[in-house]
């Protein structure tokens, strides 16, 4: 997922929230260090580089590191930020090279089960058992179930990306709040005026549009996979839930959006030129922020019509070939360890735990109750786009097919015919 908008709460503010080398010793995951034998996990020493996407995600870890090194002074942690299409090849020339690159990495949700099958990233359980009151039982399961290949878990969740129903609180009431597509449909055509468009939307080819369409397949009560494993695309809900999308873009979109993306559906609901989106959770904390133009404090979130989200996530794993995996994992678990989750998450980091999303701190110092109650309830029933190996490969193609039926050029019958024999043929190979 590539973005370049995110909530960087407080970020000028952290010494104002900094936890002290005295506060985050109580963070220190009680553990034996895996594999070196260990029992003071504060004397492990190394040096961890780390590979990120080029988010404000990666910042808000970046702004972290003085607090970890409080409490593991001789842990050096050196992250590397790339755009997130150059990611996915570093990261392969690091598993198949002599020495690798890096020590500790966060992958796509689309990537794990490639990385797992192709061998390239370590399984994870015996480090995260090791962790005295780590509770991995608290985790959304809806992230774990993507970082668990065969019962094995090949690491722990980073963050969400799960869509929800952004919307503009001075254009929409919260009675009018769509529970089902056809009433997302009529309402956006209501919001429509010749200065606003009702819905922004990403209908840019591959990725973007499978991610965003995905929310109204849900909503129609249509799935990718059916219960065999196989393409689901062929039925009456995906019809129905493509034409719905289409009928969107023709009449509540905003004009010569096709090859829109995330960051301009944002600019546009930011300046009021949208009255509402699907989109990323944690964008309201973005749209809320006080710079973010003039509705900024008037954005709402809440769960897509229907009670179904899209959901992405991204990852920490071990590679294999990790020189540090024992300082790598110590990194790992203080960070998505509860308490320091709580100060990730106030910051402007997505969700991962569930006990962070009624902590008291956060509540009072994030970005609202109501907030953190939707951002639950979109993860308790989330799906992911994908499940197999070649993920990114599957969500191209048939992203592919759903923009040339948008365009005009495939009909829809086309365009779900192509799609749902794309997902079959990437499966077969």
């Amino acid at each position: 997922m590539s973005f370049t908008t995110k909530a960087r709460r407080l970020l000028a503010g952290l010494a104002a929230l900094s936890l002290g080398a005295v506060a985050l010793a109580g963070c220190a995951p009680a553990t034996t260090d895996a594999g070196s034998g260990t029992t003071d996990p504060t004397s492990t020493s190394g040096t961890v580089r780390i590979l990120m996407e080029d988010v404000p995600d990666s910042d808000i870890v970046i702004s972290l590191l003085p607090d970890f090194n409080a409490v593991y002074p001789d842990i050096d942690v050196q992250i590397e930020k790339l755009p997130y299409d150059q990611m996915k090849d570093k990261l392969v020339a690091s598993f198949q090279a002599p020495e690798a690159a890096y020590d500790l990495i966060v992958i796509d949700n689309s990537w794990v089960n490639d990385f797992v099958a192709a061998g390239f990233i370590q399984p994870m359980d015996a480090q995260i058992d090791a962790v005295a009151d780590y509770d991995a039982a608290d985790f959304f399961t809806s992230l774990t179930d993507i970082t668990t290949v065969d019962g094995v878990r090949y690491g722990v969740p980073f963050y969400n990306y799960a869509l929800g129903y952004i919307y503009n609180t001075d254009m929409v009431s919260a009675d009018q709040v769509p529970t089902s597509l056809d009433e997302l449909v009529s309402l956006s055509a209501s919001l429509t005026k010749p200065d606003r468009a009702g819905l922004a939307m990403q209908p840019q080819t591959g990725y973007k549009i499978m991610e965003e369409w995905t929310n109204f397949l849900y909503s129609a009560g249509g799935s990718i996979y059916g219960a065999d494993g196989k393409a689901n695309l062929n039925t009456p809900e995906a019809k129905a839930a493509l034409e719905a999308y289409i009928e969107l873009y023709n009449n509540s979109a905003p004009k010569d959006s096709l090859n829109w993306a995330f960051d301009d559906a944002f600019r546009s609901v930011s300046s009021g030129g949208s009255a509402a989106m699907v989109s990323y959770n944690w964008n309201l904390a973005a749209l809320n922020q006080p710079d973010s133009g003039p509705y900024a404090g008037k954005f709402k979130l809440a769960v897509m019509p229907g009670g179904k989200s899209a959901l992405g996530s991204w990852t920490w794993a071990l590679p294999v070939n990790s020189a540090a995996p024992d300082a790598a994992w110590t990194f790992a678990s203080w960070l998505t360890s509860k308490p320091v989750d709580v100060q990730r998450v106030i910051l402007g980091g997505a969700a991962i735990r569930q006990s962070t999303m009624t902590d008291p701190t956060v509540l009072s110092e994030g970005f609202g109750a109501d907030y953190y109650a939707a951002v639950t309830e979109i993860l308790a029933n989330a799906a992911p786009l994908t499940q197999g190996l070649m993920g990114d490969e599957m969500i191209t193609a048939v992203g592919e097919a759903l923009n040339a039926a948008v365009s005009g050029t495939m009909t829809v019958d086309e365009a779900l015919a192509q799609a749902n024999d794309a997902i079959n043929t990437i499966q077969s190979r």
